[in-house]
C-alpha cells in the first residue's frame, strides 16, 4: 500500500523498534525501584528526555512525559487555568478538538473562551488577537501548524503580545515538531505540544514543553512521578522509543525537509496541471513540507477515500470525519469554504518512507478516480452542516 496519510500517523522506524525492544524483555524494571533494574530504567527515561528537549533545543528539566498530544494540551490548558486567576482563554477556530473540547467545557464552567477567525489561507491575524485581549485573559492556545491544511501561524509575534501582556501561551505543535526546525527559546512559547507517533515513534508517548518559571498545576495525582506532575508508572519503552524518534528526527532534519518538499512539489504541481477542478488548500508558503491538500470540485471526498483504498493508496479527507459521526471540517468553514469546497477536499501527507515512484502512481490513480466520480456520481453532499 502506498501510505500518504503520515499527517495521522507515521510508520515506527526500525531503529525506534530496536531500540525499545531490550525494555520488553531484559530491562522491564520500575524506574521508581532503587533496585539495579529500576535505576537502569530511570537512566533510560532521563536520556530519552534529554533527546526529546534536545530536538526543540529545551533543557531536559522542561520536558513532562505523558501520553501523547491529546493529554499534552489538556494538560496545558487545565493546568494553567487551575494555576492562573484570569477566566479568558484566546484560541483558534481551527484548533484540533484536543484543544477546542477542553475549551468548550471550560465554557460551561464560567470562562469566556474567544475563538480567533483565520483567513482563507488558514492564518490568524496577530492584530486580531490584541484586540481580544483582556484584563482577565490567562492563556493563549494557538496550534502551530494546522493539522488540515498545515498553514504554519506566526507563532513568535503571538509570543510577543503575550508576553507583553503577561498571558501564558500554549502551542500545539504536534503536526509541526520533526517537519520544521523548532527553537522554543527562538519563538519563545511557555508551554508546547509534541506526540510521538507523529515522528516515527510508538503511538501512546508524548511531552509537553514548559519553559522554566511556568507553573502548571497536575491533572493525575499518585505516585508523584514527573515531579509531582503526571503521577503514575512511566512507559518505559515507548519513553525510549520516543526518544529515539527524537535523536533522528533532530540528526535528519534537512534531508527530511529536502525529501519532503521534493515529493509534494510533485504531487501540487502534478495535480494542478493534470487535474482540473482542483485547487491547493492553505498557505503557498508558509506550511509545513509535507503536507499538500487539495479539493476536487465535483467530488465527495469520501467516496475518493474509498476509492483510492481500493486501488491501495492511503489518504484522508479534510472534512475530519469521526468514526461514528459525519461532520463538515471546521477548519475549511473558518478559511470560508463552501460546502462543495469541504466535501470535495483531500488530504495527501508524505513521510520519510515515500518515494517519488509513489507519488506518480498516486497522481496517476487521482487522475482515473476523479474523472470516473464525477461523470458517475454527481455532488452530492453527506456532510452534517
Amino acid at each position: 500500500m502506498i501510505y500518504l496519510d503520515n499527517a495521522a500517523s507515521t510508520p515506527v522506524h526500525q531503529k525506534v523498534i530496536d531500540e525499545m525492544i531490550p525494555y520488553f524483555r531484559e530491562q522491564y524494571g520500575n524506574p521508581s525501584s532503587i533496585h539495579k533494574l529500576g535505576r537502569f530504567a530511570n537512566t533510560a527515561i532521563q536520556n530519552s528526555r534529554k533527546r526529546i528537549a534536545e530536538l526543540i533545543n529545551a533543557d531536559s528539566k522542561e520536558i513532562l512525559l505523558t501520553s501523547g498530544g491529546t493529554e499534552s494540551n489538556n494538560t496545558a490548558i487545565y493546568g494553567t487555568v487551575l494555576q492562573r486567576k484570569g477566566k479568558h482563554i484566546i484560541t483558534s477556530s481551527i484548533e484540533h478538538d484536543a484543544i477546542l473540547e477542553p475549551c468548550k467545557r471550560l465554557e460551561k464552567e464560567g470562562y469566556r473562551i474567544s475563538y480567533l477567525p483565520v483567513d482563507k489561507h488558514g492564518l490568524v491575524n496577530v492584530d486580531d488577537l490584541q484586540n481580544e485581549i483582556s484584563h482577565d485573559t490567562c492563556l493563549i492556545t494557538i496550534m502551530f501548524a494546522n493539522n488540515e491544511v498545515g498553514t504554519i501561524q506566526p507563532i513568535k509575534e503571538i509570543a510577543d503580545v503575550a508576553h507583553k501582556n503577561n498571558i501564558v501561551f500554549h502551542t500545539d505543535a504536534v503536526q509541526a515538531v520533526g517537519k520544521v526546525p523548532i527553537n522554543v527559546n527562538d519563538i519563545g512559547v511557555d508551554l508546547l505540544s509534541i506526540s510521538s507517533h507523529k515522528l516515527n515513534g510508538p503511538k501512546g508517548v508524548g511531552a509537553l514543553y514548559i519553559r522554566k518559571g511556568i507553573n502548571i498545576s497536575p491533572l493525575i495525582l499518585g505516585g508523584g512521578q514527573e515531579n509531582g506532575l503526571r503521577s503514575g508508572t512511566e512507559n518505559v519503552a515507548s519513553i525510549v522509543g520516543f526518544g529515539m524518534a527524537c535523536k533522528l528526527a533532530k540528526e535528519d532534519m534537512n534531508q527530511n525537509i529536502i525529501h519532503f518538499k521534493k515529493l509534494t512539489s510533485k504531487l501540487i504541481t502534478r495535480i494542478l496541471s493534470e487535474i482540473p477542478q482542483t485547487s491547493l488548500n492553505g498557505h503557498v508558503e508558509k506550511r509545513i513540507p509535507n503536507n499538500a491538500h487539495f479539493t476536487f470540485l465535483g467530488v465527495n471526498g469520501e467516496d475518493l477515500i474509498i476509492k483510492l483504498d481500493e486501488n491501495k493508496i492511503a489518504a484522508s479527507t479534510g472534512s475530519a470525519c469521526s468514526v461514528r459521526i459525519q461532520k463538515a471540517s471546521h477548519v475549511l468553514r473558518s478559511m470560508g469554504f463552501s460546502h462543495e469546497q469541504i466535501a470535495g477536499s483531500l488530504r495527501l501527507t508524505v513521510g520519510i518512507t515515500n518515494t517519488e515512484e509513489e507519488i506518480d502512481q498516486t497522481v496517476d490513480v487521482l487522475k482515473k478516480v476523479v474523472q470516473e466520480l464525477r461523470i458517475v456520481s454527481p455532488y452530492k453532499t453527506k456532510y452534517n452542516f
